[in-house]
């Protein structure tokens, strides 16, 4: 399989090359040449299936011929081994939960899946330097993720006070190859820097770059095996239903997620809808009501790790569906939700279901209450967050103590090591440098 830019000022390049390079030199995103749509066989045995089965067969034509059989199954087995549950909250509502990683949160899988393969392709004569902006959790996820591999260093730019304080832990205090950046700014801001950094021609010549970002496809396709293992639990559950009688509401910030699950759909995952559910930051579900793509500057939340202004993967999306307007809107739907709606809608469902949710969760369930009477179909909403991770909020709203995971214990009460920089690119530069010396 070979990619191409988004942007097309840009050569294709094998799995190999896209995954190394992260980003098009002309600032667009990798996208496949082809996409392939599974055999009804596939959805047939789906229920049955294992994650690290189903990731195989999923992700095998994607990654061919830049990593063989043998070892894609391997990095399968050794990446998918966290479980999914499939959870009815109430009736003909269940909760995807991808929370049950090492860091609590849905990016694990994809982190470690890139990891994997940036191990096997970075070259021991010139280390590999991963730089990745988060609003959260992909910033936890990947330093794990990446801790203490070989050859590579991990520079995680976040925003100052932007990230909650277990999320912040999760990353800054792990040392060895991981190196924390705090920038004087918002999430986008930090984006933009990395999108600087991999645009930068004299940077390029004295050090090896690559993203660990959903922009980067290693990242990025990975998040569709949930999707098939969602339906099959769902199908598992409900044999007798309609196989395509099925929306997924997905809680959205810079859209990688999302993009993954409309991949798989163009695979042939028979899901009728997806819901884009966002916070305050609802650039695309204005977009899909009136046509018009205008980003803004983030605007701060409760669910922070959507605080994105500029989604980063939405091109993929609008190259999915060749640009089209139209045929966008007829598969995804828009939905966001305030503060106050996420702090009621998380104490109603705990009050009344027993279920606890995180913000994020709590906009995707809330999406579904929206659309569920329209559509008439059955619906999933991701939890891609333990509450805990947001244990301040959280408890502020129930009124009641959340216990820690184990995960999250581990990082309590340890040093935090990060530097502060302002929102400028040359200071960026100048500490990338700086660290390619220091690895050289």
């Amino acid at each position: 399989m070979n990619y191409y830019s988004t942007n097309r000022q840009a050569g294709t390049l094998s799995f190999k090359e896209a995954v190394i390079k992260g980003l098009p030199q002309d600032k667009g995103l990798f996208y496949p040449e082809q996409i392939p749509v599974l055999p009804a066989s596939f959805f047939e045995a789906l229920p049955g299936l294992t994650l690290p089965e189903i990731a195989y067969k999923v992700l095998s034509p994607f990654t061919t011929p830049s990593i063989s059989e043998e070892y894609l199954k391997s990095i399968c087995e050794e990446v998918f081994t966290f479980p999914v549950p499939l959870v009815e909250v109430e009736k003909g509502i269940y909760a995807l939960e991808l929370f049950h990683g090492p860091t609590c949160a849905f990016k694990d899988v994809g982190a470690r899946f890139m990891s994997r393969c940036l191990q096997a392709f970075a070259a021991k004569d010139r280390p590999v330097t991963v730089l990745v902006a988060t609003s959260g959790d992909t910033g936890s996820a990947v330093a794990n993720g990446f801790l203490g591999v070989e050859n590579i260093e991990v520079v995680i730019l976040y925003p100052n006070g932007g990230v909650s304080d277990i999320q912040e832990m999760q990353f800054t205090t792990l040392g060895q190859n991981i190196k924390a950046v705090a920038v004087e700014g918002v999430f986008d801001d930090c984006q933009a820097l990395v999108k600087q950094a991999f645009a930068d021609e004299e940077l390029a010549k004295e050090m090896q770059l690559s993203s660990a970002n959903s922009i980067n496809v290693a990242r990025w396709l990975p998040q569709m095996v949930y999707y098939f293992h969602a339906w099959g639990q769902w199908r598992k559950l409900n044999p007798e239903a309609e196989s395509a009688a099925l929306t997924i509401s997905v809680p959205s910030g810079n859209f990688g997620n999302i993009a993954a699950g409309l991949l798989a759909r163009k695979m042939g995952l028979p899901v009728q809808y997806f819901v884009a559910a966002t916070n305050r930051n609802k650039i695309v579900p204005d977009y899909l009501q009136s046509g018009v793509y205008t980003p803004a500057p983030s605007v701060a939340t409760i669910a922070n790790a959507m605080d994105v202004g500029s989604p980063n993967n939405f091109p993929r999306i609008l190259e999915m569906f060749q640009n089209s307007h139209e045929s966008l809107t007829q598969v995804v739907k828009g939905y966001w939700a305030d503060d106050e709606q996420i702090k009621s809608v998380i104490q109603e469902v705990h009050k009344q279901l027993g279920y606890l949710m995180d913000p994020h969760g709590a906009i995707s369930y809330l999406s579904l209450k929206q659309y569920l009477p329209e559509v008439k179909t059955a619906g999933i909403f991701l939890e891609t967050a333990h509450p805990a991770k947001f244990k301040t909020s959280i408890e502020e709203i129930v009124k009641e103590e959340i216990a820690l995971p184990e995960q999250l214990q581990a990082f309590l009460n340890k040093p935090k090591q990060s530097i502060v920089i302002r929102n400028n690119y040359q200071e960026l530069a100048n500490f990338l440098q700086e660290q390619s010396k220091v690895n050289a």
